[in-house]
């Protein structure tokens, strides 16, 4: 079996999350995770490499990424605690994290060759944050910048990252990066006080190569590159759930790109009715093809 093209590093884990009063019910879940899946349900050949725990949480997320077609020699079973997210309100977001699954990933236990196979690999969310396992994930980004892969990294800001990460973790990341995508709330939380101009300007000067994908919710994205500066409107949909847009998008444009897209325009486009295909469905929904097509072709008539 060939090796995937895409490796995604990072978490997976178990949003508990508290609907009405007293009422919770479990999404697997984790940033990583949903774009590996993305990825693959949008074609491209595709792992998730990250430890899961060995109970029923583990059992599935396996489960669900065998379903997306994923390379499963890329994921670790542990016995350790489930990496859980305790989601006691959505509006506005109260969270918290438990368990330590993830941190027993070990990067020596990656199928041989994987980085000669690999076209890309993928960092984001809270696995750059939580160590030993932030240490690790970041050497493997420089042995594979330093191989000539393309990277790519979401922070994906969440409460658990601290001016340590912001300081250290993420000039470095975005060093390494081919690709950079960030919202519109993570801006604000790497560069409290700055204005959005002033903060993608620093963020810019970082790596002026690389591609920036901005993503602003409701109002849409904007691509800046060297070339200059794309915009695409977010195409409306009855939206069930935002949780996993983010991570849809960015699946979208990483595809887009593998497949042989070259447009920035359609690009944009594609990545932009990704994240609207998953806010149609509950829960982190990894949009197909089938589904993105089907979404453009209805605007387009």
């Amino acid at each position: 079996m060939a090796l995937p093209h895409v490796v995604v590093f990072g978490e997976a884990l178990t949003d508990i999350v508290q609907g009405a009063p007293g009422q919770w019910q479990g999404y697997p879940g984790g940033a990583p995770w949903n774009v590996a899946r993305g990825l693959s349900q949008l074609g491209v050949s595709s792992a998730f490499a990250g430890a899961i725990s060995g109970d029923s949480l583990g059992d599935e997320i396996a489960r669900l990424s065998r379903t997306a077609g994923l390379d499963m020699d890329f994921i670790q079973r542990v016995d350790s605690d489930p990496l859980v997210a305790i989601v006691a309100s959505s509006h506005p977001p109260r969270y918290f994290f438990a368990g330590e699954s993830d941190l027993h990933f070990d990067g020596a236990k990656l199928p041989q060759g994987w980085l000669d196979a690999a076209q890309l690999c993928h960092f984001s969310c809270i696995s750059l944050a939580r160590q030993p396992l932030g240490d690790k994930l970041v050497a493997i980004a420089r042995q594979a910048h330093q191989a000539g892969k393309q990277i790519s990294y979401d922070p994906n800001w969440r409460n658990l990252m601290d001016s340590a990460y912001r300081e250290q973790t993420f000039p470095t990341m975005v060093a390494l990066a081919t690709i950079i995508k960030l919202s519109d709330e993570d801006l604000r939380q790497i560069y409290p006080g700055l204005t959005e101009h002033q903060a993608l300007a620093e963020l810019r000067a970082l790596n002026p190569k690389a591609q920036i994908l901005f993503t602003r919710g409701e109002k849409g994205m904007v691509l800046h590159t060297l070339e200059g500066e794309y915009e695409q409107a977010a195409i409306k949909v009855e939206v069930v759930d935002t949780v996993g847009a983010g991570d849809a998008s960015m699946a979208g444009w990483l595809a887009s790109g593998l497949l042989g897209i070259s447009d920035y325009q359609e690009r944009l486009r594609f990545s932009a009715a990704c994240a609207s295909v998953s806010c149609s469905q509950a829960g982190a929904h990894a949009p197909t093809t089938a589904e993105v097509r089907a979404l453009l072709g209805s605007i387009a008539r």
